[in-house]
């Protein structure tokens, strides 16, 4: 027998694709096309909340992840911009009970990459400090997402969108200072939250204590998409981060694994996933924070070995589709949800950085991806 080598699946090369499931969007070209698109739109953008706020650092978290591939400096030295403005440090709040708040640190998840790129210690300390401060006075509050007069609800991740804010930066943090309390003061607040969130019935998390008991009109719990999105999204730079022999890795990737398939099992025909994630027949539109955010931790999946390619790379291939259908012709995203805490109806002109954030991050794994099944052969006897 002559030994023949067949591309993974028996794919054809991707930079011919246009004839087959894949398409064209799965090529090199066209991912590096689109992605340089939609940065770019972005920087000629004016922002519209407050540099260090978290729409913003979710912006940043994948605006950093494509300057590192892009291969121009422009994206860097916007981010470089975008931290000397916020001094490298969290979002000030007037209310002093709001100095736990996952939110406004959530801009450190950039911070600390480019303190890897550029290794200026101004980048990096800032923020450290301030978790040590935290960590040096732990909020006891519980975590009932209730507002009262003399109680701030959001001092502990109280609401599942807080588990991308908050513990992506204690691992970021825990990783380049290799002081395992980082680590350890992240996993007993995420492990608190999820014990409390997560519904290990549907392998999803509440968004928070309101809703326990907030049915959609189907019936089916009221699950948020983007609310998810931020869970799922968020437990790809947090394993990254952690040791191999780290005690609690595993917890963190049992999570991974359970929503990974769930949430697969939820993408509708066309690639997409709705505002509510058990009742789409009530939010019928593409939503694509969602959308990105499970496409990146999907491809993530595959990209490192959580995931069986052949299980998940067809959703894969949906998604990246729809995701870039999404694109207007000026690199705008549209279909985004709106600041928010709950299902609502999207439409093509809503827009928002998190959004651009979640493409961005989706975008450089999807090309890492297409770069692996298009050089990885495996033998095959004739």
């Amino acid at each position: 027998m002559i030994p023949v080598l067949i591309s993974l699946f028996s794919l054809p090369d991707l930079n011919a694709q246009e004839e087959s499931s894949m398409g064209n969007n799965f090529s090199r070209k066209a991912i590096l096309s689109v992605l340089a698109e939609v940065a770019d739109y972005q920087l000629k953008t004016p922002l519209t909340h407050t540099g260090a706020d978290w729409t913003n650092g979710a912006l940043y978290a994948g605006m950093v992840e494509w300057a590192g591939i892009a291969g121009e400096d422009k994206y860097y030295n916007w981010l470089k911009e975008m931290g000397e403005k916020n001094g490298w440090t969290y979002n000030h709040r007037d209310d002093p009970r709001a100095r736990y708040h996952a939110d406004d640190y959530c801009v450190g998840q950039m911070y600390i990459e480019m303190f890897r790129k550029f290794k200026d210690p101004v980048m990096f300390t800032p923020m450290r400090d301030y978790l040590d401060k935290i960590m040096q006075y732990p909020s006891k509050v519980d975590l009932e997402f209730v507002f009262t007069d003399n109680y701030w609800a959001t001092e502990r991740w109280s609401w599942c969108d807080a588990l991308f804010m908050g513990p992506t930066v204690w691992a970021k943090i825990g990783s380049e200072t290799g002081d395992r309390k980082y680590f350890d003061f992240m996993y007993r607040e995420y492990k608190a939250t999820t014990d409390y969130l997560y519904s290990k019935e549907d392998n999803l998390y509440f968004r928070d204590s309101r809703y326990f008991n907030q049915p959609e009109a189907n019936g089916a719990n009221m699950f948020w998409g983007r609310g998810n999105g931020w869970v799922f999204a968020g437990l790809p730079i947090i394993i990254r981060e952690l040791p191999e022999d780290y005690e609690n890795r595993s917890y963190f990737e049992n999570i991974y694994r359970e929503m990974g398939a769930k949430i697969l099992s939820l993408q509708d025909e066309d690639g997409y996933w709705h505002a509510s994630l058990l009742d789409p027949a009530s939010y019928p539109n593409p939503e694509m924070s969602a959308t990105g955010f499970f496409i990146y931790g999907l491809v993530w999946g595959i990209n490192h070995g959580y995931f069986d390619k052949e299980t998940y790379l067809p959703a894969i291939i949906k998604g990246w589709n729809a995701m870039v259908k999404s694109v207007w012709p000026d690199g705008k995203v549209g279909w985004i949800q709106p600041i928010g805490e709950n299902p609502k109806n999207v439409t093509r002109e809503m827009t928002e950085v998190y959004g651009v954030g979640a493409f961005l991050l989706a975008g450089t794994e999807v090309l890492k991806l297409s770069e692996k099944l298009k050089t990885k052969s495996v033998p095959n006897e004739n």
